[in-house]
């Protein structure tokens, strides 16, 4: 009997999101989480061009609009907290560096999760650790449920994805670091006027602190970013070694860093991680396909990261209905529609990695200058094009047919 279960991993933005659309076209899902329930807060992200237009056909957006975080746009600060350069938000029409409509991770996934409900299966506090693909599905072992089979897996599993290391490779193969690592974190009860705004300053050694409003009143997110020549080792389940790490990264760097270091070593949500773009020549192996971040992660660094989640999963949930089964079809077709808009999108800003966090007092101040310069002629036509590309996508107009037990063939 065909099978017309999917399986995902990963209940973040792209794998809720993908999942509201297999049920539109039929499919029966699942959604596996490692975390014990949809994560709450997280940093802000942005939602641009055909990210926009997803959401819009999701009928989301009025309650996204609504959640969104108020913010005026980005202002760079000297160390004693003057500000050398400001992007007010409508710049570039509401997709500049900052855009015109941010909201915290855990919000969007918390509506994209409430809009699966109650025609999803999700299987919190649990995870994949052994796909088994022959000619008519995938047997897939769990580390605390029992063995089930499905007719696709999808990894929507962020950029070390679990479902991407059982059927690509090591994460070694498949992740080009940037050479830049993040701290990010939730700090409550500081008396930092931010004024709407999205302050950052930068310090020699590629040193960037950065502090930004919340969506509720007495918080705000901070985050520290670094550069590096070589590679750091660290166990990622070490969260005061990281902190210790950046502890000792930032301790000499002015501004309101001291107060923003204090802060991190209570805050709940503290999360460290490199930068890195994933880069595959192809994301489906046989029954198993990649989406967002497990399969194109283009970095923060873009500021595309959403809209590529929610474009993925309507192309990949469009195309998959489309084939009538035919999963071979689909995946093709996935990759032939959306590639071109990963290419663009993982293309990085002027500067790259460099460019977000100068080593030395001459690129900050550069960077500063090319800031207060970036709406006028010619760096604004530059610019423009860059910002532009979340929206270079024609989105097809896919037939639903929700309700339908469309099967997958051999």
């Amino acid at each position: 009997m065909a099978n017309n279960g999917i399986l995902i991993s990963g209940a973040g933005i792209a794998g809720p999101a993908l999942a509201y659309w297999l049920r539109k076209q039929g499919f029966a899902v699942t959604i596996v989480e490692r975390a014990p329930a949809p994560r709450p807060g997280g940093q802000t992200v942005d939602l641009r061009g055909a990210g926009r237009t997803v959401i819009e056909r999701m009928g989301l957006m009025e309650r996204v609009r609504a959640e969104s975080v108020d913010q005026r746009g980005l202002a760079l600060v000297d160390g004693a907290g003057r500000t050398t350069a400001r992007v007010p938000a409508d710049s570039f029409g509401g997709e500049g560096i900052v855009s015109e409509i941010e909201i915290l991770r855990g919000d969007l996934a918390r509506l994209l999760y409430e809009a699966t409900l109650p025609d999803t299966e999700y299987l919190f506090d649990d995870t994949l650790t052994h796909l088994d693909q022959d000619a008519d599905g995938v047997t897939v072992t769990f580390e605390k449920a029992a063995p089930r089979r499905f007719g696709l897996v999808v990894g929507a599993d962020g950029p070390h994805s679990v479902v991407r290391a059982l059927a690509f490779g090591p994460e070694s193969e498949c992740v080009r670091p940037l050479g830049l690592y993040t701290a990010w974190f939730t700090a409550t009860s500081l008396d930092l006027d931010l004024d709407g705004w999205y302050l950052m300053h930068n310090a020699p050694g590629g040193l960037v602190a950065s502090a930004r409003p919340g969506r509720l009143p007495g918080e705000l997110k901070a985050g520290f970013s670094f550069r590096t020549a070589e590679p750091l080792v660290y166990d990622r389940r070490d969260t005061a070694a990281q902190r210790a790490l950046v502890a000792e990264r930032f301790a000499r760097v002015g501004w309101e860093t001291p107060r923003l270091l204090r802060a991190m070593h209570t805050a709940t949500d503290f999360f460290f991680d490199s930068m890195g773009q994933v880069r595959l020549d192809r994301w489906s192996r046989g029954r198993v396909v990649l989406l967002g971040d497990a399969g194109y992660c283009a970095t923060p660094l873009t500021g595309l990261g959403t809209s590529l989640a929610l474009v993925g999963a309507y192309v990949l949930a469009g195309e998959l209905g489309a084939a009538g089964g035919d999963h071979r079809r689909a995946l093709g077709r996935y990759d032939t529609v959306l590639r071109p808009y990963v290419d663009q999108a993982q293309e990085l800003p002027p500067g790259g990695a460099s460019g977000y966090a100068p080593s030395g007092r001459l690129g900050i101040w550069l960077r500063d200058l090319s800031m207060r310069s970036m709406t006028r002629w010619p760096l604004r036509n530059l610019l423009a094009a860059q910002f532009a590309k979340a929206g270079d996508i024609a989105l097809p107009e896919y037939a639903l047919a929700e309700g339908a037990a469309t099967a997958f063939v051999r």
